[in-house]
């Protein structure tokens, strides 16, 4: 179920297949570009659940800006300025920007799941993309761009990490740096509201609602594989965060999201004993 045994890439059902077009989407490097591909991968695509592609050059696809920095040189700026709002906001676009090439990323790479894997991840792709026009509308409204800020890379700095390990990507993507979104959301969410800025703030209630269900097909799909391995799923979370690397996760915690989002009490309990 990985991409270690790789055939050419015009093996298959060419591409018109639905994981090629994925591929494709995110190889693209122009978010305009990126976001169209996005969009025409039709619900009735060819899939070829089998097929293994030849690892690519250059992924993700990414514009040439926003310029990439360590996470400490992000400067925080103050809600009480526009350039502080517009900030925040660029940094959440850029977070559904990595989202986007997340989900792209493991439907083209893990081969020989279920049809229902990759349409779960492709419906995670559609809405990340959807978030990220939002947000991407917002800065022009406010009179910014998209790369007029510095990011960091953590999100997908995880999916490099495990690019080979399918359990790995399930575990430490969607259940731990994804769903920290669960936890920062009503934050960020309420400095928006405090500062006046109502149509930012209802962007990030509509990322919400959304995120929790990305949380919860990450968490279905992770405890189908801890199955089909014969593992529990809370001790095997907490191997792979080590052998990963995983950040440590601090609260505090939105519970209830985590629990609409598939976390149950056992995981709960683990992590906020952490």
């Amino acid at each position: 179920m990985d991409s270690s045994n790789t055939l050419p890439a015009a093996q298959g059902n060419g591409p018109n297949c639905m994981r090629a077009q994925a591929l494709a989407a995110l190889a693209a490097t122009a978010w305009p570009e990126k976001l169209a591909q996005v969009r025409a991968i039709a619900d009735s695509a060819k899939l070829d659940r089998e097929r293994v592609f030849a690892p690519m050059d250059g992924l993700p696809g990414r514009p040439p800006l926003p310029e990439l920095v360590a996470p400490a040189q992000v400067r925080h700026r103050s809600m009480a300025t526009l350039e502080g709002r517009a900030a925040l906001l660029h940094a959440l676009a850029h977070i559904e920007f990595n989202a986007v090439n997340l989900a792209l990323d493991i439907i083209w790479r893990f081969a020989g799941m279920p049809e229902a894997f990759y349409r779960d991840w492709l419906r995670v792709a559609r809405e990340e993309a959807y978030h990220f026009d939002l947000l991407r509308q917002r800065l022009a409204a406010l009179g910014y761009a998209y790369g007029d800020f510095p990011a960091h890379n953590g999100l997908w700095d995880m999916a490099e990490r495990t690019r080979d390990d399918l359990l790995a990507r399930l575990a430490l993507v969607p259940r731990t740096l994804e769903a920290r979104g669960l936890d920062a959301s009503p934050m960020i969410r309420n400095k928006l509201a405090g500062a006046g800025d109502a149509d930012s703030a209802a962007i990030v209630d509509i990322i919400l609602r959304d995120e929790i269900g990305h949380v919860a097909i990450g968490n279905h799909w992770y405890r189908e594989q801890c199955a089909q391995a014969g593992r529990e799923p809370v001790a095997c979370y907490a191997e792979l965060a080590r052998l990963y690397g995983a950040p440590r996760l601090r609260g505090p915690f939105n519970l209830e999201a985590r629990r609409a989002a598939g976390f149950n009490d056992a995981e709960l309990a683990a992590l906020q004993a952490d």
